[in-house]
C-alpha cells in the first residue's frame, strides 16, 4: 500500500512540476527567435503577407522571426514539417486555405488537418482575380470565355496544385466555356505568375493585384460580390457576366497541436496588433489583401472557418476526383465513356 501511495505521490509531483514548467515557459514566451514555416516558395502572396506580419510581430514580441519557405505538393510539405515540430510556440506556420483545408480531400496525408494544428489567427483574405497574359486580345470576361471556347485546344491555364482554389476556379471556367484545356501545375503562385507575365501560359486564377495594376498582366474580373477598394477599375465577376462566381484565398497562422493556450494567446495578440497598424493595413491594401474584422481574428473564429471550408469544399473535390478516376478506368474498357461531370454553377461561389 505504501508503494502505491508513494507512486501516486511521485506521479502527482511530476505532473505539478511539468504544469508549472509549462506555465513558466508560457509566461516568459518568447525568450528566443521563432521560426515561421511558409507553405509556398518565396515571392507569392502567402510569403509576402507572412513577412509583413512577422516583421511587425518582431517588434511586439521582441524576438526575430526566421522565415523558412517549404513549398511543394500544394503546401502539404510545409504543413507536414509543422506537424513534426515541437508544440512550444517557437515554430509556427502560415499557409492558405489550400494547405490547411483543401489538401485534406486531395492527398493521403500523414496528419489530420482538422485536429493536428492549433489555430492562431486569420491574417488576410484575397478574392481571386481572373488573370491573363498581357497580349490577350479579349476586351472583357465574356470575350475571354468566348476565346477560350474557340481556342481550347491551345489554351494553358496555371494553378498551384490539384484541388486548390486556383484549380477549382479553372474547372468552373471550363464548365462555363463548355470546353477543356490544359492545366499546368506549379509549386507556388510566384512561379505561375512569372510564366504568365512571360506569356508561357495564357491565364490563371490568382490574387496578384500589383502585377495587374502595373500592366504586366491583364485582370478581367475580381471574384467577389464587390469591387476591391484598392482596384475599383476591375469589375466583379457578377458585373462581367458570371453571377455568383466568388472565390477567395485566405492566409492564416497555425501552431502544432498541444501548443500551450497562453502561447497561442501571445501569438494571437501580436497578430492582432500588427493587423491594426495603419502601415500594415496600407501594405495589405496595395496587395489586394483584405484584413478580416476584429471578431474574425480570434483562434476560435479561425477554427470555425477551417471546419466550414472543409464542409463546403471537400465534397466538391472528392466528386471531381471520382469523375477523373472513372474516366481513367473507362479508357481500357469497352463500355461507353461517361461524360465529364460539369462543375456546379455554385461550386466556386462564396
Amino acid at each position: 500500500m505504501r508503494m502505491i501511495l508513494a507512486a501516486v505521490a511521485w506521479i502527482t509531483t511530476v505532473g505539478i512540476a511539468m504544469s508549472l514548467a509549462a506555465s513558466a515557459q508560457a509566461q516568459t514566451f518568447p525568450s528566443r527567435p521563432l521560426s515561421v514555416i511558409v507553405t509556398y516558395p518565396p515571392g507569392g502572396p502567402v510569403d509576402t503577407v507572412t513577412r509583413i506580419v512577422a516583421e511587425h510581430m518582431r517588434g511586439t514580441l521582441g524576438q526575430p522571426f526566421v522565415i523558412e519557405n517549404v513549398g511543394g505538393a500544394g503546401g502539404s510539405l510545409g504543413v507536414g514539417r509543422l506537424a513534426r515540430s515541437a508544440a512550444n510556440g517557437y515554430t509556427i506556420g502560415v499557409g492558405d486555405i489550400g494547405a490547411f483545408v483543401l489538401n485534406g480531400a486531395v492527398y493521403a496525408l500523414p496528419y489530420d488537418l482538422m485536429a493536428d494544428f492549433e489555430p492562431v489567427a486569420l491574417l488576410a483574405t484575397s478574392p481571386l482575380l481572373v488573370l491573363a497574359r498581357n497580349t490577350m486580345q479579349a476586351k472583357d470576361l465574356k470575350e475571354l470565355i468566348a476565346w477560350l471556347k474557340d481556342n481550347h485546344g491551345k489554351v494553358s491555364q496555371g494553378h498551384i496544385g490539384s484541388g486548390t482554389l486556383s484549380h477549382l476556379c479553372g474547372l468552373y471556367m471550363q464548365a462555363t466555356a463548355a470546353a477543356t484545356w490544359t492545366f499546368v501545375p506549379y509549386r507556388g503562385a510566384a512561379a505561375a505568375l512569372q510564366d504568365l507575365t512571360g506569356g508561357q501560359i495564357d491565364l490563371i486564377c490568382a490574387g496578384s493585384l500589383p502585377l495587374a495594376r502595373g500592366g504586366q498582366i491583364k485582370a478581367y474580373a475580381v471574384m467577389a460580390p464587390a469591387r476591391l477598394a484598392s482596384a475599383p477599375e476591375i469589375p466583379t465577376a457578377d458585373e462581367a457576366g458570371l453571377s455568383g462566381f466568388h472565390v477567395s484565398f485566405w492566409q492564416a497562422m497555425w501552431a502544432p497541436k498541444g501548443t500551450p493556450k497562453q502561447v497561442i494567446a501571445a501569438l494571437n495578440a501580436a497578430v492582432v496588433t500588427a493587423l491594426a497598424d495603419p502601415a500594415v493595413r496600407g501594405k495589405f491594401a496595395e496587395l489586394g489583401q483584405v484584413i478580416p474584422p476584429r471578431a474574425e481574428q480570434t483562434p476560435e473564429a479561425l477554427g470555425a472557418l477551417r471546419k466550414a471550408e472543409a464542409d463546403r469544399w471537400w465534397p466538391i473535390i472528392k466528386a471531381y476526383q471520382a469523375g477523373v478516376s472513372e474516366r481513367a478506368r473507362c479508357r481500357n474498357c469497352s463500355a461507353p465513356r461517361p461524360a465529364a461531370a460539369p462543375v456546379a454553377k455554385h461550386a466556386c461561389s462564396r
